[in-house]
């Protein structure tokens, strides 16, 4: 059968031309946009759609020219606008990425300044001898033996009010997270 008796037949939608055409040309479409595509699966939905393209447009099909030619500009064009498909939703996946990235930060960086606020609230709330223990220690990385020097009190009383003040922190960022 010539390319110009396949045309007038599917023209007259004959399915047999039909499957005759794509019997013949199957493998040899899937083998060639699998050139561009070097995936199987990917390259026989390309392939299995060009045939539909075909089907669906046969009645624009020209006489005088190859139904074969064709068929692998459709499959190629297909190829082609997977690749564009794909990258627009590369694109848009990134997109969403980015700004998704961009929220957290944004959330964790107020989250991060209320828990700092209210840490300064509780530190301002302590009384002023644990306040200035907290304060030397960490803020001027002073350690237990001068803090109890400088201030004419114990270690001991350093390490009381330490505790104290780690507990009054815990406590209060406990409550936070059980309500």
């Amino acid at each position: 059968m010539d390319d110009i008796e396949v045309a007038k037949a599917l023209k007259r939608d004959d399915k047999t031309v039909f499957k005759w055409l794509f019997d013949r040309y199957y493998q040899r479409l899937v083998a060639y946009i699998m050139s561009y595509t070097h995936n199987l699966a990917r390259s026989e939905d390309i392939v299995q759609q060009a045939y539909v393209d075909l089907w669906e447009n046969r009645s624009r099909l020209y006489v005088d020219r190859s139904p074969k030619n064709y068929l692998y500009a459709i499959a190629y064009n297909g190829y082609v606008d997977s690749v564009k498909n794909r990258k627009r939703k590369d694109r848009l996946l990134e997109e969403l990425w980015e700004r998704t990235l961009r929220d957290r930060i944004t959330e964790d960086k107020e989250s991060h300044e209320k828990r700092m606020a209210k840490l300064r609230a509780l530190l301002d709330a302590l009384p002023p001898k644990c306040r200035e223990v907290v304060r030397l220690n960490k803020l001027e990385g002073v350690g237990y033996r001068e803090i109890a020097e400088r201030l004419g009190i114990s270690i001991k009383t350093v390490e009381y009010h330490m505790g104290a003040a780690y507990r009054k922190i815990r406590e209060a960022f406990d409550e936070k997270s059980k309500g």
